[in-house]
């Protein structure tokens, strides 16, 4: 079912977004992580379960690995560093750097300076510097790397869909030349770097590389004809993810005005779960609680502080997928690879997916494995 704008999607929310549910046949094409989330030796997980203090070479070792996966796997995404220093409680004065990476998958006609609305796909990739050792597995290297799980599978099915409509026929190619802006939409993965509080959770003691890049985007401008007039108004949604990889988890919608997304997600993940073979657990109840939730019902978001804060004060919409109540193993030595569920780290990978997929409107373009679905290599779809 295509919907050109949502109903569900609140007034004043752009009404160029494009989301189109994945058929169950797509459902099946979308690639599971396999071994990849082994906490040994899988190629996206493994390397960041250690400590990642900002400034330490932990840090630097997975933010390499990071660049690594990127520049080995994805090399059309374009990788950027927002950089920035503080003093902390701990840090007897001195600078800690705190470095944010921005990796982003634009159409190939944009011209990136402002004429682009993104999805934002977010984690913080550091870990508390006490306990000491503290690994935070599901603090969140887990969705770290259900992220770049997410990147890799979305990419052949991006490059194929942006093909089609640049290569179609001269019919087609004008319908696109009239829908283009509508179908200008991008991906960013933002791995945010210093969440986590030194020694008391506090609004300067907490979230800084969040609130650097916040504070970055909301004043870089673009040209003054630009459909986007910062870098932060082009972000559609900030979809946040912490605190998950545990099992039995259970993540509520937190605001209102995201309820529609959340509710969207919310029905990928009854799908998934009626799609024989993809999910991986039989929980007592789905992961997003709240997918019946309606307008009389309880709202609770702003108790929880994240990296979303400094985002949402400036305008930007954000789903929040955080469990409620927290993980038993939170900010404990627990919170390692060994107490991580990796079938429920799995099923989150595929439901994020999914929902990625719809919103970049990729069906008919997702392949097996990645690769690219025949009939998307013939061209635009038929329903283009």
């Amino acid at each position: 079912m295509k919907l050109a704008a949502l109903l569900l999607l609140p007034g004043l929310l752009r009404s160029t977004i494009a989301y189109t549910t994945l058929s169950d046949s797509s459902l099946h094409l979308l690639s599971t992580p396999g071994s990849d989330f082994d906490i040994n030796n899988g190629k996206l997980l493994a390397p960041i379960l250690r400590p990642r203090v900002p400034g330490t070479p932990g840090s630097e070792a997975v933010l390499f690995h990071f660049v690594d996966f990127f520049a080995a796997h994805l090399p059309a995404w374009k990788l950027t560093f927002q950089n920035s220093t503080s003093t902390t409680p701990t840090s007897g004065g001195a600078q800690v750097p705190f470095r944010n990476l921005i990796a982003t998958r634009d159409p190939p006609w944009s011209s990136g300076g402002g004429d682009v609305g993104r999805l934002a796909l977010v984690a913080h990739y550091d870990s508390k510097i006490e306990p000491a050792g503290f690994i935070g597995a599901t603090d969140s290297a887990a969705p770290c790397a259900m992220l770049l799980h997410v990147a890799r599978s979305i990419d052949a099915a991006l490059t194929a869909k942006w093909a089609a409509m640049e290569t179609s026929s001269q019919q087609a190619a004008e319908k696109w030349t009239e829908d283009l802006e509508d179908n200008n939409q991008g991906v960013q993965i933002l791995l945010l770097d210093g969440e986590e509080a030194f020694k008391v959770w506090t609004h300067t003691d907490s979230l800084y590389g969040a609130r650097a890049l916040a504070e970055e985007w909301d004043n870089t401008y673009h040209p003054a004809l630009s459909t986007y007039r910062t870098s932060l108004a082009s972000i559609d949604l900030f979809l946040l993810l912490d605190l998950l990889g545990a099992a039995e988890p259970s993540v509520p919608s937190y605001f209102k005005t995201t309820h529609w997304a959340y509710r969207l997600m919310s029905s990928v993940e009854s799908r998934l779960r009626k799609a024989h073979g993809i999910m991986k657990t039989t929980p007592r109840h789905p992961f997003l609680t709240e997918g019946d939730k309606n307008e009389m019902s309880r709202w609770v978001g702003g108790y929880i502080e994240d990296d979303h804060v400094p985002f949402m004060a400036r305008g930007v919409d954000v789903l929040h997928l955080i469990t409620s109540p927290f993980p038993h193993v939170w900010h404990t030595m627990m919170d390692d690879g060994e107490h991580l569920d990796l079938n429920t780290v799995s099923d989150w990978a595929m439901i994020v997916l999914g929902f990625v997929a719809e919103w970049m409107d990729l069906e008919g373009f997702l392949g097996a494995d990645g690769e690219v679905a025949g009939r998307a290599r013939k061209g635009v779809r038929d329903e283009l």
